[in-house]
């Protein structure tokens, strides 16, 4: 029962953390009218939320050698709520990125330490905890538009003062809950964070070849996909309800992809949810009309979002105890940094001239060409398994 109160915390925390890294995308139209910035500036306030997230991943594998992992996790909110604060208070286009810098910087905190924790407070059970983990994180996506636009009704800045307000009480709760849970001690042998990356480099390095593209074209993807379904003729409040629909697929998503990770092949399952991304991107592309993209928008995010409890199953359940809250934290802070980019990416591609189409298109064709010669790796048995 104790661990039970204590995963609820955690989803309740995840939630607001990737609510923080999300709450920026719904917000681009108001940020470009806010600041008189354009497409490419507007990216890059997205990117560093993600770059923060990716920035202390290492250092906090290394600080979990050394601390107990629900202390980090605790400490994770802290930076959570006060951060928050920081960019409700941003008055200059330099203020908001340094606060949403440091809420990524919580994130990526967060993730480092809960995901693992999690993988060892149910071991028999990772792909299903990581599926309801992140199911939780999924919803915050699915509801941060509609809570974006509820806040405008009165001021954009509402939103982070939430995030803030609930980051408090939550991590308040998790500490309780803490205390009363006898935490797992399989970590206790993982002391030397460089040894117990490099001694995992192989699964890590063949992890980042397989989903490495997929995760950087996708962060592009859904921060301009609003502005996207603009531009394929839909109403601003249809194109916000498409987001809201790409992030909903998302919640089932994660629980079947994680039940599915437990039961199939690792690497195969993960080659043939990118194939599939690529596959449905690509459709998207090409659609018209309503109804079409309806389906094919749900069809990408239910694909997409069922990429990451694969990942996170895949590693948490193949590394050994030894070395896995250091190799898990060496991937997570490259993976990060993989993907931060997208949006700052797909904001310079539109900003001169290219189409969403073509830019979507060219990339789910070149995912499609490595996901081949990665197929043709695994088949020959030069792929970790």
């Amino acid at each position: 029962m104790a661990r039970a109160r204590l995963f609820a915390s955690f989803c309740g925390l995840v939630f607001l953390v990737n609510l923080a890294r999300i709450v920026f995308a719904p917000l681009l139209d108001v940020f470009i009218g806010e600041f008189a910035i354009g497409e490419a500036t507007a990216g890059l306030v997205v990117t560093l939320a993600w770059v923060g997230s990716a920035s202390l991943r290492m250092p906090t594998g290394w600080l979990l050698t050394k601390v107990p992992r629900h202390h980090v996790v605790l400490g994770s909110g802290v930076i959570l709520a006060v951060s928050s604060g920081i960019a409700a208070t941003a008055t200059t286009v330099r203020h908001l990125m340094a606060g949403a810098f440091l809420m990524g910087i919580a994130s990526g905190v967060y993730f480092v330490s809960a995901n693992p924790l999690l993988s060892e407070l149910y071991p028999q059970r990772v792909g299903r905890v990581m599926g309801i983990h992140g199911g939780a994180s999924q919803i915050a996506a699915v509801v941060a538009a509609p809570f974006v636009a509820l806040t405008l009704l009165v001021d954009w800045r509402l939103s982070l003062w939430a995030i803030a307000a609930g980051a408090a009480a939550v991590t308040a709760y998790t500490w309780v809950a803490a205390r009363g849970t006898d935490m797992p001690d399989a970590g206790e042998a993982d002391r030397d964070f460089l040894a117990g990356a490099l001694s995992e480099w192989r699964i890590i390095a063949t992890t980042l070849a397989i989903v490495g593209a997929a995760v950087f074209v996708w962060q592009g993807v859904f921060n301009f996909y609003e502005l996207y379904m603009q531009s394929k003729g839909l109403s601003d409040r249809a194109a916000g309800a498409m987001l809201t629909i790409v992030f909903a697929a998302g919640v089932p998503a994660f629980y079947f992809g994680g039940d599915l990770a437990d039961r199939l092949p690792h690497v195969p399952y993960l080659l043939g949810i990118v194939g599939a991304f690529s596959a449905s991107l690509l459709a998207l592309t090409m659609a018209e009309g309503l109804l079409p993209l309806v389906v094919i928008t749900a069809v990408v995010g239910f694909v997409v979002h069922a990429l990451f409890p694969a990942v996170d199953t895949y590693l948490l359940d193949t590394l050994p105890d030894s070395t896995r809250g250091s190799a898990y934290a060496a991937f997570s802070s490259t993976w990060m940094l993989t993907q931060a980019l997208g949006s700052y990416a797909l904001g310079l591609f539109v900003e001169r001239g290219y189409s969403y189409d073509s830019v979507f298109g060219g990339a789910a064709l070149l995912l499609g060409a490595s996901i081949v010669v990665l197929v043709f790796l695994e088949r020959t048995g030069r792929l970790p398994s």
